[in-house]
């Protein structure tokens, strides 16, 4: 007999003691207990005549089998049938449970769950990774990275300068988040730009052109993904492109129009407008995107006093946000610089940097505290204290912002480090790791795809091989590879619904419209696709390829108008998410109508459920409203729900942002290939499969198993 085999390498020990996980033999054998007790036949077979036991083996696979083919409704009748002849498996619960959630039924999926549990006992393997799961989605809340809900975030991790004796960079300024979960840190002390990944690891160094940044302070990202650097001692901004290569300076040092003296923070307005903090001026200059000097401000005027100390900077609602560090004040100022007064916040201390989070609110550095701040009411939040155990003296907190996976990440000039400060309650509850599918056509080679969320259902990006351990009855697999991360994959596929109510009937030239701009966005889009359109008529039906869009949007294969008061929106939904399960890790389901959705909208589906089915499977919903109409709050709560946009079709910017913003959805779907080495007994075999998941001071696990295919 094997022995400790769950602690075959140092990788696999140091994941386990981390997760406070208990070796899960006993679920392996738990479920060869199950499975396998009669005829070595797979399938539930604890009790019963011998046919039952092999109907319900042929059924709980069938089910397994469809499940992987996202054929979630034939999954779930498969599961039923099999339980009927087996009452009380555990694990044809479980799987009943899976398709359930995977369908967006979470209620039922959620009762299907616990009877396992019960059944599994709390304390055991299964029972414990049911239960985690369990709580994970009945508590589950919101998708995006947000700070208002009174948890306090806490340090799990840090990034230090230094390495032994070797020097990885100096005296860090400012951060900056990637879409991939990196960031890029200014390092002020070493005169350069390091991209460091979610474990710390520095990806990417860049030192600016041939003579070198001069004192690199903070950085901003433009509209065009272009950033900017702003050189204290150099006096001049830098323009980077979007992988950080040099491109041009922006200014010079001296007293005149454009000119600085020790520029520090900056900040990019809606339109892509550049402000930078002249320290040593005592204003803040505005430049287009290109450059060019469009005026200055915050000197002394009528009612304004003028800038002491200028430090952190945020544009966000038509209005700039300056901190003043002496003044301990916050001002606010419009585009064209005029003053508009002070935000009535109390209680700052030595205020420093100023970002804008998703949810609209200003996250800024305040000593050794992080603060949020809600510019409409004034109201600040202490969301956490960062600390520097070995020296409490040595800290000076230059800037913070939000990462793509919900932390925060800090800058301390004075200790040469990056503090990473997440969530209490996230920290607590640990990864939310899901097997997704598990592909055998290839087998003994299998692609297993599995998702990282945290606890709120949002993306954990950034991850690489090293931060998973695949395991097959316990035993480490040996050639596990990762191919694919859904973050970096840069197309989208997209569903396009099709409103065909009375309300769009007379609105061809808006479809017309839609159709140009959509096609003009993708022409711009690398990897990308239209996969199907849905016309959501009183029966939903999908458009023939062969029309062109603008016929397809206009619904010209369904020969006579079929615009009716009694269109079915939640079946045309089901629909067009369905057609994007197969399809590539980054998808959306875009709605073009009225935003009206009609007295039919959830006749089937409840918009809880239609919202649950597009989460669960990783699909964004995205709208596009035409006409003179607004979007209703169905609309508005599906795209909250799954991370997408409300857009309308005649705004002044047009609609290719948000097409384009489908490629840049995040996702944290992450696919794998290894060999399989168990025995099959000629396809007949249930094989059980583990994945655990390390990040920093948080883990998380999953089960599943797979059959191979029949020999």
């Amino acid at each position: 007999m094997r022995k400790n085999i769950f602690y075959i390498s140092p990788r696999s020990q140091r994941l386990c003691v981390s997760a406070g996980f208990i070796p899960i033999v006993l679920l392996v054998l738990l479920i060869n207990a199950n499975l396998f007790a009669q005829n070595d036949r797979p399938g539930p077979v604890t009790g019963g005549t011998g046919a039952d036991a092999l109907n319900a083996a042929d059924e709980f696979r069938f089910g397994v089998q469809a499940y992987n083919r996202f054929s979630y409704n034939e999954a779930i009748l498969s599961f039923e049938r099999s339980l009927s002849l087996r009452p009380g498996e555990p694990i044809i619960l479980d799987w009943l449970g899976r398709a359930y959630y995977r369908s967006g039924f979470e209620e039922t999926a959620i009762r299907q769950w616990f009877s396992a549990l019960n059944i599994y006992g709390r304390n055991s393997g299964a029972g414990m990774l049911l239960n985690a799961r369990l709580e994970t989605v009945a508590n589950r809340r919101i998708l995006l990275p947000v700070a208002d809900d009174g948890v306090r975030y806490v340090e799990s991790g840090r990034f230090p300068g230094r390495f032994g004796d070797v020097i990885l960079f100096r005296q860090p300024t400012s951060v900056l988040p990637n879409n991939d979960g990196s960031v890029w840190v200014v390092a002020y002390g070493s005169n350069e730009l390091v991209r460091i990944d979610v474990n710390g690891i520095i990806r990417d160094r860049k030192r600016g052109p041939l003579n070198g940044f001069d004192r690199p302070y903070d950085i901003t990202r433009g509209l065009d993904g272009r950033l900017y650097v702003s050189e204290f001692r150099g006096g001049r901004i830098s323009v980077l492109s979007s992988e950080g290569d040099w491109l041009f300076y922006i200014g010079t040092r001296g007293l005149g129009r454009g000119q600085f003296i020790g520029p520090q923070h900056l900040t990019i307005d809606e339109d892509g407008y550049l402000y930078a903090v002249d320290y040593g001026n005592r204003r803040i200059s505005k430049f287009d995107p290109d450059g060019q000097f469009i005026l200055s401000f915050g000197t002394r005027s009528g009612e304004f006093t003028g800038l002491l100390s200028p430090t952190g900077i945020a544009a966000g609602g038509s209005k700039i946000y300056v901190a003043d560090n002496a003044a301990k004040v916050i001002y606010t100022f419009d585009p064209n610089g005029s003053y508009l007064g002070r935000l009535s916040v109390e209680g700052l201390n030595v205020p420093e940097s100023l970002r804008f989070l998703s949810d609209g609110t200003i996250l800024a550095v305040d000593g050794s505290r992080i603060i949020q701040i809600n510019p409409q009411s004034a109201i600040v939040r202490e969301l956490g204290i960062a600390t520097n155990v070995r020296d409490r003296n040595r800290m000076r907190l230059t800037c913070a912002d939000m990462d793509k996976n919900g932390s925060l990440v800090v800058a301390n000039f004075s200790s040469s480090e990056i503090t990473v400060m997440t969530r209490f309650d996230d920290m607590a509850s640990g990864l939310f790791v899901q097997i997704r599918n598990v592909y055998t056509q290839r087998f003994p080679l299998l692609t297993v795809e599995l998702t990282v969320e945290d606890r709120m259902r949002r993306p954990i990006l950034g991850l690489d091989n090293n931060n998973f351990l695949l395991s097959e009855g316990g035993v480490p697999v040996n050639d596990q590879t990762l191919i694919s991360k859904g973050y970096s994959y840069d197309g989208a596929d997209i569903s396009l619904l099709i409103e065909r109510s009375d309300l769009t009937s007379r609105l061809g030239n808006d479809f017309a419209a839609a159709s140009r701009d959509i096609n003009r966005a993708l022409a711009e889009m690398s990897n990308s696709k239209i996969v199907s359109v849905i016309s959501a008529s009183a029966q939903p039906r999908r458009e023939r390829h062969d029309l062109s869009l603008e016929n397809a949007l206009r619904g010209s294969s369904g020969g006579a108008n079929d615009n009716s008061q009694r269109w079915r929106f939640d079946l045309g939904l089901r629909l067009a998410a369905t057609d994007l399960l197969p399809g590539s890790p980054k998808r959306s389901v875009v709605y073009i109508g009225s935003g009206a959705l009609g007295e039919l909208a959830f006749e089937q589906y409840s918009l809880s459920e239609m919202a649950a089915y597009l989460a669960n499977n990783g699909i964004v919903f995205n709208a596009i409203i035409i006409g003179n109409t607004t979007a209703s709050a169905a609309v508005e709560y599906l795209c909250r729900e799954t991370g997408g946009q409300v857009m309308s079709l005649y705004r002044p910017r047009g609609i290719g942002e948000l097409i384009k913003g489908t490629a840049l959805a995040p996702s944290g779907l992450y696919s794998f290939t290894y060999n399989s080495r168990l025995p099959t007994d000629f396809g007949r075999a249930w094989l059980p499969l583990e994945v655990e998941v390390y990040l920093m001071e948080r883990s998380g696990r999953d089960n599943t198993g797979y059959f191979p295919p029949l020999e």
